[in-house]
């Protein structure tokens, strides 16, 4: 797989979303937890070196099984997680950026992740009740105490990403982005401007990316699933992106893993486009 660089860090440029190994709804524990670290250790495996988790997915029980399958950690594996979503019950993901909070959260993430420092700590989204600044400001005093390498943010606008510019240094931006949702394209490009990486999540909408006549039509011409189009146009789309699909089971793992050899024609861009 091709790189990209994140601050100091050289990953590949198809991470992996660990949110599905979780149970039904991102919500408990998976109904099959030697499955669920088969998936983990089977994207090692396949050469991905980039693991986005979160704490509120579970809650907490997907930094779990992260641990318990991966740690001892492997050399050059990046795991990046998010603190600032509750999650009371399975429907709810409830903002929480006091400053307070997200210190107890990372404090959590380490612990759960069995780690001294957390490579890429992210704002999983602001909170309209704090002050933007406050809860970034946390994570930036998390780096300050050691704890925290690289921090990013998620969910947010343009303005948002320069005001948190304003608090600490930013290398990386979590929005959601497909092939069927380019809401935050203004996004994208401040990024590449930037030079700092663009995180796609839902990079395959879902599915919704895959039901597309175009999608299939031009997956059957080169012999390709929809799923493969999609993440092969979201690595032609920009060099700032770093997709990071994420599925439960081994054979859509290594289908997604695929889909970074993948190249696709000017024409086939030009009709996705």
């Amino acid at each position: 797989m091709k790189t990209i660089q994140l601050a100091d860090l050289r990953v590949h440029r198809l991470g992996f979303g660990a949110m599905r190994v979780c149970g039904p709804n991102v919500w408990g524990p998976p109904k099959d937890r030697a499955a669920a670290h088969a998936v983990l250790r089977r994207a090692i495996a396949l050469g991905v070196n980039f693991f986005d988790t979160a704490d509120s997915y579970g809650p907490h029980v997907d930094e779990e099984l992260i641990a318990e399958a991966l740690h001892p950690y492997p050399p050059g594996l990046i795991i990046a997680t998010k603190g600032g979503l509750l999650r009371p019950r399975p429907s709810a993901w409830d903002p929480d950026g006091r400053p307070e909070h997200l210190k107890r959260a990372l404090e959590g993430s380490l612990k759960r992740l069995r780690l001294e420092r957390i490579d890429l700590y992210q704002l999983h989204a602001p909170d309209s009740k704090v002050p933007f600044a406050d809860s970034v400001g946390a994570l930036a005093d998390g780096q300050r105490a050691g704890k925290i390498r690289h921090i990013g943010v998620s969910n947010l606008s343009v303005q948002q990403l320069e005001e948190a510019r304003r608090v600490a240094t930013i290398v990386s931006v979590q929005n959601k982005y497909n092939l069927e949702d380019r809401t935050s394209e203004n996004v994208l490009k401040a990024c590449e401007k930037l030079g700092i990486a663009f995180l796609p999540w839902y990079p395959l909408g879902a599915g919704s990316a895959l039901k597309s006549s175009r999608v299939k039509k031009i997956a059957s011409k080169v012999k390709a699933t929809p799923a493969q189009i999609s993440l092969a146009w979201l690595l032609a789309k920009s060099p700032a992106m770093l997709p990071i699909p994420g599925t439960a089971s081994i054979a859509h793992l290594e289908e997604n893993v695929a889909a970074a050899t993948l190249k696709l024609s000017p024409e086939d861009l030009a009709a996705l486009d």
